[in-house]
């Protein structure tokens, strides 16, 4: 069995593909199509057995399951225990840390959407005084305010 300190680290770093993978067949443009059709039969589906199964594949919590599966059975790890036992234990918890890591990705995106909408925002504001200030600045050139008097 590891030390605890190795198992901890592979559970993070174990949890980063599980959450890529998640993430990636959920939300991105590659899996666009598949993913409509699954949502389509998760949504319209005759039995409520076709409407879970197309939903699991849609939702990224429970897509990260399946996806946690895979891993576990490709590396084989386990946590805390070395029999049967260390499967189950990492398998909740190498979820829990895959979601932790898409909620804080999640937050990061919406954090960075806000970020560019006030800088837009600002741009705007900048761009609205400048042409303010030029177009002042443009109207009292024509009015002779700034000829010479000659005494």
């Amino acid at each position: 069995m590891r030390p605890l300190g190795e198992q901890i680290l592979w559970l993070l770093i174990l949890a980063i593909p599980v959450a890529c993978v998640a993430r990636t067949v959920v939300f991105e443009e590659i899996f666009r199509e598949p993913r409509e059709w699954l949502k389509h039969h998760a949504q319209c589906g005759t039995s409520i057995l076709k409407r879970k199964l197309c939903y699991l594949f849609t939702c990224e919590y429970c897509f990260s399951h399946w996806v946690t599966v895979f891993f576990l059975i490709l590396t084989q790890f386990k946590l805390l225990i070395n029999d049967w036992r260390g499967y189950v234990i990492s398998f909740f918890a190498l979820v829990f840390v895959a979601n932790a890591y898409l909620n804080l990705y999640s937050r990061l995106r919406v954090d960075i959407t806000s970020e560019k909408k006030d800088i837009e925002r600002k741009e705007k504001e900048i761009a609205a005084l400048d042409q303010q200030t030029n177009g002042a600045g443009s109207a009292g050139a024509g009015d002779g305010s700034n000829m010479r008097v000659s005494a």
